[in-house]
C-alpha cells in the first residue's frame, strides 16, 4: 500500500508544479487561510483521485475544470469521481477555468457560501 501512496504523492507534486493558470490564480486567493480563515491544500490525493483544492475541516473539494472536461466520456468520468468523493463524505463544487479568469471574486464567494453551509 505504501508504494501506491508514494506514486500518488509524486503525481500530486507534479500537478502542483504544473498548475494551470486558473489553478494558480485561485490558489493565490485560498492559500494561507486567506478565505475567512479556512485552510485549503492543493492537489490532495483522496483514494484513487487527486483533488484540486481541499478544505479538510469542511470536507469541501473545489475542482477547476478546463476544456478537457467537456466530452460525454469526460463528464461521465467526472460524475464517477464526484460520486466516489461524495461517498467518502466530501462535497464537490466545480468551476470552469473561464469562471476563475473572469470573476475570481465571484468564485470565492460561492466557495465561501458552501464552506459556511
Amino acid at each position: 500500500m505504501r508504494g501506491i501512496r508514494l506514486i500518488e504523492t509524486r503525481r500530486a507534486r507534479g500537478l502542483r508544479r504544473d498548475a494551470t493558470g486558473a489553478e494558480r490564480i485561485l490558489w493565490q486567493k485560498l492559500k494561507g487561510r486567506s478565505l475567512s480563515g479556512f485552510k485549503f491544500v492543493r492537489q490532495e490525493p483522496i483514494g484513487p483521485y487527486i483533488a484540486d483544492f481541499v478544505c479538510r475541516d469542511a470536507k469541501l473539494i473545489v475542482e477547476i475544470d478546463g476544456a478537457t472536461h467537456s466530452s460525454d466520456e469526460e463528464i461521465a468520468a467526472d460524475n464517477r469521481r464526484t460520486e466516489f468523493l461524495d461517498k467518502h463524505g466530501f462535497r464537490v463544487i466545480r468551476f470552469i477555468n473561464e469562471a476563475v479568469f473572469e470573476s475570481v471574486d465571484g468564485v470565492l464567494q460561492i466557495i465561501l457560501t458552501k464552506l459556511q453551509s
